[in-house]
């Protein structure tokens, strides 16, 4: 039996923290970027309104970017996110640095990730 977008949700922020966690391990700060995209404000699954895909795991709450930081620096080479991302895969994830947005991490769902 498939896990329901609902089991899956609970599953993403229950990981949320162990990432951030993760990242603080690698010796990175953290600032939160995107998780929750509203419909009201970015379409329904399938309608691209303002930035952002039409179809994005953020708009089922599946998905959150993270801003890495060094040293008072923000890092912005999808590069330096690969250890993170990496290890968000292991976990089940997908991760950004596969397509082009190195700060995006998701959970695959309907073939979106």
């Amino acid at each position: 039996m498939s896990e329901t977008l609902s089991q899956k949700q609970r599953r993403f922020a229950k990981l949320v923290p162990r990432l951030i966690d993760k990242a603080h391990e690698l010796g990175f700060e953290v600032t939160l970027g995107d998780a929750y995209r509203d419909p009201r404000v970015h379409g329904a699954m399938g309608v691209k309104l303002g930035y952002g895909r039409a179809n994005s795991c953020h708009k089922a709450r599946l998905a959150i970017d993270l801003n890495l930081w060094k040293f008072g620096e923000y890092i912005e080479t999808t590069e330096a996110h690969e250890p993170l991302g990496l290890w968000w895969e292991s976990q089940g994830g997908s991760w950004g640095g596969r397509f082009s947005d190195g700060n995006h991490y998701s959970f695959e769902h309907e073939g979106t990730r």
